[in-house]
């Protein structure tokens, strides 16, 4: 082989390597302090109740090449946040979380469907309380880009659906207490 052959066979070589090389999946785990999972739901018709999870960990790995993703995530429901810890207790009770039982829920991607650069729509299975279902989150927001503190890769974003309580084994007093939840989600992840 003459050396204009070998050096036209490695760069080609190279050009494949490097380019199976961006697209290969990149890890982002859940960053903890900047991530929380969110429910509100209606109160006896008088208000809406807003509260918060305040451990959340997980993975969430991406190829931006191939335009695809996993999520993993696992919410810590003894964390639950109400603004009343008397409330606190009441939500991980048997009728509602049993956090004594299912001291986490989680969501598993089976799929995240893209629109250009941006996931819009991860469709996957919630398990809360045991019951496992599949729900889709809508994703209202979507960033990739440098942490500025951190110097590092980081993602962001913002997402949402609405379950049934007695869907999954914790309807008591409904549909006094309503039935549909919101359960939204701000998530910051930072690359391994």
């Amino acid at each position: 082989m003459t050396i204009l052959k070998k050096l036209a066979v490695a760069v080609l070589l190279s050009s494949a390597a490097a380019t199976s090389a961006m697209a290969a999946p990149e890890t982002y785990t859940v960053d903890n302090s900047h991530t929380f999972a969110r429910f509100s739901y209606t109160h006896l018709g008088l208000s809406t109740q807003l509260s918060r999870f305040d451990k959340t960990s997980g993975t969430v790995v991406l190829d931006k090449e191939a335009k695809t993703a996993q999520v993993d995530i696992t919410i810590d429901t003894t964390s639950v946040a109400t603004g009343s810890s008397l409330f606190n207790e009441h939500i991980q009770g048997a009728d509602f979380l049993d956090t004594a039982k299912y001291p986490t829920a989680t969501f598993k991607s089976t799929k995240v469907r893209f629109e250009g650069e941006k996931p819009v729509a991860i469709d996957g299975d919630l398990t809360i309380k045991g019951v496992t279902k599949p729900v889709t989150l809508t994703v209202t927001h979507f960033v990739n880009t440098l942490h500025p503190m951190r110097q590092k890769d980081a993602i962001g974003a913002d997402a949402q659906l609405v379950i049934k309580r007695t869907d999954f084994n914790a309807g008591k007093y409904a549909p006094n207490v309503g039935d549909d939840v919101t359960i939204s989600i701000a998530l910051e992840a930072i690359k391994n």
